[in-house]
């Protein structure tokens, strides 16, 4: 599965953890299975708009053991344009893996990532993690009307070739 990012993969390594931005290491039925289900964000997306919205952001998957045969421990993706914004999104690690400061690690490696740095406003929604956004700078928004959102009523469970428009005679 390709991502968004025309950029080579890179790894990241922490003792018997590491960090990879390459897509074909992702574990979809891993990511898909927690978005889907055990997340508040995502509960109930389609595996297609799943598969989509990895295709079109560059991916962060984080991986236990040698690189020949990792296994999937943690996933956050990125929506941007490289230069001005980019939306962070997805973040999870798996709760038997928490605790051990892969979150911690998962953000710095994110916010580090070298195609990345040019970027001047990040954004992500969270319902209960603001304590570890806040560590690297993350804050409530001090203008709030400076921020909206537009969002269309559509089912959480929508799959891509619904949203594509019929031709019209």
């Amino acid at each position: 599965m390709s991502t968004a990012s025309k950029h080579s993969p890179k790894i990241y390594t922490k003792t018997d953890f590491f960090i990879s931005t390459d897509p074909q290491l992702l574990d979809f039925s891993t990511v898909y299975q927690y978005l889907s289900e055990q997340s508040y964000w995502a509960r109930g997306r389609s595996r297609k708009l799943v598969e989509l919205s990895i295709k079109k952001s560059v991916c962060f998957g984080v991986y236990k053991g040698i690189a020949g045969s990792p296994v999937q421990v943690g996933f956050a993706r990125v929506i941007s344009d490289f230069a001005t914004f980019a939306y962070l999104a997805d973040v999870f690690i798996l709760p038997e893996y928490q605790s051990q400061g892969l979150g911690k690690w998962l953000v710095s490696t994110i916010l580090n990532y070298p195609e990345l740095q040019l970027v001047g406003r990040w954004a992500l929604f969270t319902k209960d993690a603001q304590d570890l956004y806040r560590q690297f700078g993350f804050d409530i928004e001090q203008d709030p009307q400076m921020f909206m959102s537009y969002r269309p009523h559509r089912p959480k469970n929508r799959t891509p070739d619904q949203l594509i428009p019929k031709p019209t005679e």
